[in-house]
């Protein structure tokens, strides 16, 4: 059975736990989605072109892995492309509480059998959030180790 994985996130911007998650989910399946999805709730540092170019940047080489960017339902992008598994990256117990109800409502809007992988974050960057790593730019802080070398040279741009 070829496993095709969906990892879903606004991304804005990439930091290393994302990357660790890629990485990892990478080794455990044969195709990997990296789908970046707006969150209008959420103030974007980029666009949604901007962080799909800069993520392509941050996982050359990974053979497996390709960046979409997409609006609407995260379960109709999984029923219309095939996805067999949808990748989350959990960094405590509070991620999960927020998952978890996620995961029962898509469940039941995929017109197909789909799992869900939980992968823990590297406890190196369980404390890391996109929203906290900007926060910490913003006010002039070092991100250096958050975030890939491309992705603080784009943000650097700003």
């Amino acid at each position: 059975m070829n496993t095709k994985a969906l990892y879903t996130g606004s991304f804005d911007p990439m930091t290393n736990g994302h990357l660790d998650i890629i990485k990892r989910a990478a080794r455990l399946c044969d195709e990997l989605t990296v789908g970046i999805i707006g969150n209008p709730q959420k103030k974007a540092m980029f666009t949604l072109e901007e962080r799909a170019t800069m993520m392509r940047e941050a996982l050359e080489g990974i053979e497996n892995v390709k960046v979409e960017h997409f609006s609407g339902l995260t379960a109709d992008y999984v029923n219309e492309n095939g996805f067999n598994v949808i990748v989350r990256g959990l960094r405590s117990t509070l991620d999960f509480e927020y998952e978890a109800p996620m995961e029962r409502m898509n469940a039941r809007l995929f017109d197909h059998d789909v799992e869900t992988i939980y992968l823990m974050a590297d406890p190196a960057y369980s404390f890391v959030s996109s929203t906290i790593v900007k926060e910490v730019f913003n006010l002039g802080g070092s991100i250096e180790g958050l975030v890939p070398d491309v992705i603080l040279k784009y943000m650097k741009r700003i």
